[in-house]
């Protein structure tokens, strides 16, 4: 029996973001010639209709009408009818899985959905719950990015256990950094002796920035050589500068925002750093989903300091490649962070243990080829 797959998804590159680089990654491992993509198409950077090979892009959402999704419906059909797809993947369970769980009533198809975490918290919320519980149960299969929206899918329909799956993303397995460029930032910002605790991430307060710069007078009183750098953009940004701000000279002189950065860069940083901290935390179902800055990391062989909300379980293990703390104590916070400047030989145990475990658990070939498995025999017939 031929399988013949579509990914159905908004974020798909150009897009930028996790969820675009898990897309970009399923179709590149899932299997040449094994499945077709049908992606949202990116304002300004391409008119109207694009087909690249087996990758379509349309306007699946229109604001103009309501719902704004209805365009959507005509373009899987059509990419269904076309490709005589079986099996379509959805990329997010609200708007377009209630787009494929009405379609494939018509067309009769199989689909099934992939959450990653924030969509589900949305999509259970009053409002759209009921009809986000009719989506997943009308899944042939739920594969989930982490445990914590594994049990929460679960738990949301006692009938959807048997459909959950959960396969983490994986991560790039060779890390090279550019040494030329390690000196070059280590002289810029004068960083020879000291302890460099790193942070990589959309500037947002889940992912608990704000909380590292509070820490700083404290960590600052127990090791005086620690040098906090801050890397990525977002809305917080304000933010997090007035936060800076405050804090007190000694304080604010051992932290640096640097923005946006390349991936040269950002290879570069994880290199320079001994730590790597991001203490996220759940904010009104608003989680890290997993966090594959702490995988990335690790691969750098670095320990690091981790939240311990949301799907983060799933990346550090406590005490193995790194330290899970209560992302709203500053004190849990501080103390791990000092702990790992004061030990060498723990930050080089955890970040060995780390790298072994990110190359093993976490390529992204192994992952996928886990996700083409669940689904390749859930194909009805021709």
């Amino acid at each position: 029996m031929e399988k013949r797959f579509l990914l159905f998804t908004l974020e798909f590159p150009p897009a930028v973001g996790g969820v675009a680089k898990y897309y970009h990654n399923l179709v590149r491992y899932f299997g040449l010639g094994q499945i077709s993509v049908l992606a949202q198409k990116q304002p300004g950077e391409i008119r109207g209709e694009l087909r690249n090979g087996n990758i379509a892009y349309s306007s699946l959402l229109w604001k103009l009408i309501w719902p704004k999704w209805l365009p959507a419906f005509f373009h899987l059909a059509r990419e269904v009818i076309m490709k005589r797809i079986n099996h379509v993947i959805v990329g997010q369970i609200l708007p377009l899985g209630t787009v494929a769980y009405y379609l494939s009533k018509v067309l009769k198809f199989e689909y099934s959905i992939i959450l990653h975490g924030f969509d589900l918290s949305l999509a259970l919320r009053p409002k759209k719950r009921e009809l986000a519980l009719k989506v997943l149960s009308g899944a042939k299969k739920i594969i989930c990015g982490n445990s914590y929206t594994a049990r929460m899918a679960a738990k949301a329909r006692d009938s959807l256990g048997v459909k959950i799956s959960i396969v983490n993303p994986g991560i790039k397995t060779v890390f090279r950094a550019d040494k030329k460029r390690v000196e070059e930032l280590r002289s810029k910002y004068g960083l020879w002796g000291r302890i460099i605790v790193f942070s990589l991430g959309r500037l947002v307060k889940r992912k608990g920035f704000d909380k590292l710069i509070e820490a700083m007078p404290g960590i600052l009183e127990k090791e005086m050589d620690i040098f906090y750098i801050m890397a990525g953009d977002g809305p917080d940004k304000e933010y997090l500068k007035k936060k800076i701000n405050r804090l007190p000279n000694k304080a604010r002189r051992r932290i640096a925002m640097l923005g946006e950065i390349s991936p040269r860069d950002a290879d570069a940083w994880y290199e320079l750093s001994d730590i790597f901290a991001m203490p996220a935390r759940d904010i009104s179902g608003d989680f890290e989903g997993f966090g594959i800055v702490y995988m990335e990391a690790n691969l750098a062989g670095k320990p690091v300091v981790a939240g311990d909300s949301g799907g983060v379980r799933d990346a550090v293990v406590d005490g193995l490649n790194g330290l899970l703390v209560d992302p709203d104590d500053l004190n849990a916070i501080t103390g791990a962070v000092v702990k790992l400047a004061k030990n060498p030989k723990m930050r080089q145990r955890m970040g060995q243990e780390g790298r072994a475990r990110a190359v093993k658990e976490f390529n992204w070939k192994g992952q996928i080829t886990k996700i083409y498995k669940i689904l390749k025999n859930n194909c009805k017939p021709d």
